[in-house]
C-alpha cells in the first residue's frame, strides 16, 4: 500500500493519509489484529498541550492516529481561519520526538506507536457541498443543543456545530477505541461526550488536564499572536481562575463569592495600571464571561445559588485581548484582537461544608 505525503518527494516520519479509503484499509487490518487505537484530533500548530494528548494516547493504546485539519466550519466569517498558523514540518518533527521519547522510556518492549497522520483536504471532509460558516447555511451538520448554544456557543454561534460535525466525521473515519481532548477546551469536551453518548459512537472520550506555561497561561495555538507585552498581560486570566478555585477549596460554596474572587483579580492586576480605568496593562482586556457551570451539562449556576460540594463545578472564562495601546514594533502595529479561554475544575468533595 502506498501512502501520500505532503509532497511526494519529501519523506515524512509517519505515513500521511490524504483520503479515507487508504486509511480504512489500514484500520481494517488493525481490527483483525485486535489493536487498540487512540486518536488525537488537531488543527496543527502543535504545542505541548497537543503533545500531552499524544503521550497519553501512546501510553494507553497500541496504535495512535493524529489528524491535522483546519476545520473551516468552526470559524465565523470574521474569525482567523486564513491566518491560523500552519507549521506542518515542525508538527511532524514534534510528533516524531514524542514517539521517540515514548519508545525510549518504555524500553525494548514498547509496542505503541503513531500509526499515521490523517491530513485530508477540505473536499475530502466535505465531499458534497462547500463548507458553510453561515448559521443558516446548507450542508450536513451535527448540532448539540442547548449545550452547544451556551457560553462559547453564545459568543461563537457556529463553533460547536462545526466542532461536532468534524468530530463525527473523524470518529467515523478513524473508529478509535479512545479519543483525547484537553481540559482547556472544557465545553468542547462536554459537547463531544454528549455527542458520543447520544449517537452511540463506540469510543471513549478521555479529557486530559490543561497544559500550562510556567507562568500559568494555558497553552494555545493562538498564544503566538499575543506578542511579548500582551503575553504578560494575558496571565491575569489564569490568575483570576486560580484565585476563585482557591476560595472554593477553602470551603466557600457561594456562586457569587466564587465568581467575584475571579473578577477581583482582574481589577487588582490590571485596572490599577491603566490611566483610563479600563482593564489591562499594555493593552485593554475585555471580559467576555466568567461562568460557573454544572460539570455534566455546563448549565449556569446563578449567583444566588451554591455549588453542590458533592458535584463540584466548572469555572470558565473568556477574554478579548486588544492590540497594544502604543505599538513599538512592526509586529505590534499589525496586531489583531486575540480571544483567550481558560477554565479550572472545582473538584467535588465528599461532604458539604
Amino acid at each position: 500500500m502506498r501512502w501520500a505525503s505532503t509532497k511526494a518527494e519529501v519523506p515524512t516520519p509517519f505515513p500521511v493519509f490524504r483520503d479515507v479509503p487508504p486509511l480504512r484499509e489500514v484500520r481494517k487490518k488493525m481490527f483483525r489484529e485486535g489493536k487498540e487505537v487512540g486518536f488525537v484530533a488537531t488543527m496543527g500548530a502543535l504545542h505541548e498541550g497537543h503533545l500531552s494528548l499524544v503521550k497519553h494516547a501512546l501510553q494507553e493504546n497500541t496504535d495512535v492516529f493524529v489528524s491535522i485539519f483546519v476545520n473551516p466550519t468552526q470559524f465565523a466569517a470574521h474569525e482567523d481561519l486564513d491566518s491560523y498558523p500552519k507549521t506542518w514540518e515542525e508538527d511532524l518533527q514534534k510528533l516524531k520526538q514524542v514517539q521517540d521519547e515514548h519508545a525510549a522510556s518504555a524500553g525494548p518492549n514498547a509496542k505503541s506507536k503513531i500509526k499515521g497522520i490523517f491530513a485530508p483536504t477540505v473536499k475530502v471532509m466535505y465531499p458534497t457541498l462547500p463548507p458553510s460558516s453561515d448559521i443558516a447555511g446548507n450542508g450536513s451538520f451535527v448540532t448539540i443543543t442547548p449545550l452547544g448554544n451556551q457560553l462559547e456557543g453564545s459568543s461563537r454561534p457556529i463553533f460547536f456545530r462545526g466542532v461536532a460535525t468534524v468530530c463525527t466525521k473523524l470518529f467515523n473515519i478513524i473508529q478509535a477505541d479512545r479519543v483525547y481532548f484537553g481540559q482547556k477546551d472544557i465545553q468542547q469536551s462536554v459537547v463531544i461526550k454528549r455527542m458520543v453518548k447520544d449517537f452511540h459512537i463506540p469510543t471513549e472520550v478521555r479529557v486530559i488536564p490543561t497544559s500550562r506555561e510556567s507562568d500559568g497561561l494555558a497553552m494555545s495555538s493562538r498564544n503566538v499572536y499575543l506578542g511579548e507585552r500582551r503575553r504578560e498581560d494575558a496571565v491575569v486570566l489564569s490568575k483570576a481562575l486560580f484565585a476563585a478555585r482557591d476560595l472554593y477549596n477553602s470551603g466557600e460554596v457561594s456562586g457569587k463569592k466564587i465568581r467575584d474572587a475571579a473578577y477581583n483579580v482582574f481589577g487588582q492586576e490590571s485596572q490599577l495600571r491603566r490611566k483610563d480605568g479600563k482593564l489591562g496593562g499594555s493593552c485593554q482586556i475585555e471580559i467576555d464571561y466568567i461562568a460557573l457551570s454544572e460539570p455534566q451539562n455546563m448549565a449556569m449556576i446563578p449567583d444566588f445559588a451554591k455549588v453542590d460540594p458533592s458535584q463540584g463545578a466548572i469555572l470558565s472564562a473568556a477574554v478579548y485581548v486588544q492590540p497594544v495601546d502604543e505599538p513599538r514594533t512592526e509586529k505590534e502595529v499589525g496586531q489583531r484582537v486575540v480571544r483567550l479561554i481558560d477554565n479550572v475544575i472545582l473538584e467535588p468533595r465528599e461532604k458539604a461544608l
